[in-house]
């Protein structure tokens, strides 16, 4: 990539009939658009915005090329306007240098926040300026639908927030921001109530733990979470004790962790090792053995005594 000199335009003025305008041009307007944009210049007398054009030494003085602003420039000819305003780059450009100006000009607009719009053309009164505000029928049936009452983005204020990670956490969070990054064109409904519970939730642990910080309310939430594991086999155990459904559940609702003793974990592997070379358990399923264990310990006498002991 060959980076562009850095650009120092001057403005200048020229005669928009001389100036010649781009051969192959991406961007395009409608003949609706056009002779509106005709009648402003033709209203004002002169361009509001100012076209950019390249000489570059390759171009004559005063029949410079246009980059951006070709419908301007040909809209002052067609208005009558017999000088504009333009900024002119003077420094050699490649072609590639000069079609990468011309795009980004043509695709970085920004857009018009809908409600701040509405709210903005409702204040001419006068249907000339509503004309001349270049606002089509599609546009302002947009309008009339909006409510500016809406959450609007135009008027949020941002700020930069710096996530710090301490080395253990660090690849966690990598994994969640990837996670979140293939999510990203996914949506999510939640009833409303759920969302007010929630806000309810992280006001009640603000309060209890005298935190200001919602990241750190939530890490209390998901710390009370990670004590009651256990409580989540209500949703696959049924009352009488049989399964709600065929589905998976994690480990993790079962032994209420997730994490067991590294001596524990080498004693099971090796059992299940065993069982699977027997082929008393099918390859891979090394939970069919402790379905297995538990099965035989609550048909063994000892379950049965110990409820019996229980019983009153």
């Amino acid at each position: 990539m060959t980076t562009p000199p850095n650009l120092r335009p001057r403005l200048v003025r020229r005669n928009p009939a001389d100036l010649q305008l781009l051969p192959v041009n991406a961007r395009f307007m409608r003949k609706e658009e056009y002779d509106r944009l005709v009648t402003n210049v033709k209203r004002d007398g002169c361009l509001t915005s100012v076209p950019l054009v390249y000489g570059g030494g390759e171009y004559d003085e005063g029949r410079e090329l246009v980059l951006s602003g070709n419908h301007r420039t040909m809209a002052a000819v067609d208005a009558g306007v017999e000088e504009i305003d333009v900024m002119l780059i003077e420094e050699h450009l490649t072609s590639q240098q000069l079609i990468a100006i011309q795009l980004s000009h043509n695709s970085i607009g920004g857009e018009d926040d809908p409600a701040t719009l509405k709210q903005l053309y409702e204040q001419l009164d006068d249907v000339d300026w509503r004309a001349y505000s270049g606002l089509d029928d599609e546009q302002l049936q947009l309008l009339a639908e909006v409510s500016p009452e809406g959450l609007s983005e135009a008027n949020l204020d941002f700020a930069t927030v710096s996530l710090i990670f301490l080395p253990p956490e660090l690849e966690a969070a990598r994994v969640a921001f990837d996670q979140a990054r293939l999510g990203q064109n996914e949506s999510w409904l939640a009833a409303r109530a759920d969302y007010e519970q929630v806000l309810d939730t992280l006001a009640s642990t603000h309060a209890a733990h005298k935190v200001g910080n919602v990241a750190t309310a939530l890490h209390a939430i998901l710390a009370i979470v990670e004590n009651h594991l256990t409580d989540l086999q209500e949703g696959y155990t049924a009352p009488d004790g049989t399964p709600q459904h065929s589905g998976t559940v994690g480990l993790e609702t079962v032994l209420g962790a997730r994490h067991l003793p590294a001596t524990a974990a080498v004693t099971i592997n090796k059992a299940i090792a065993a069982a699977e070379g027997r082929d008393e358990i099918p390859q891979g399923q090394g939970w069919r053995l402790l379905e297995r264990l538990a099965g035989e310990y609550l048909s063994g006498d000892n379950h049965v005594s110990t409820s019996l002991d229980a019983a009153p």
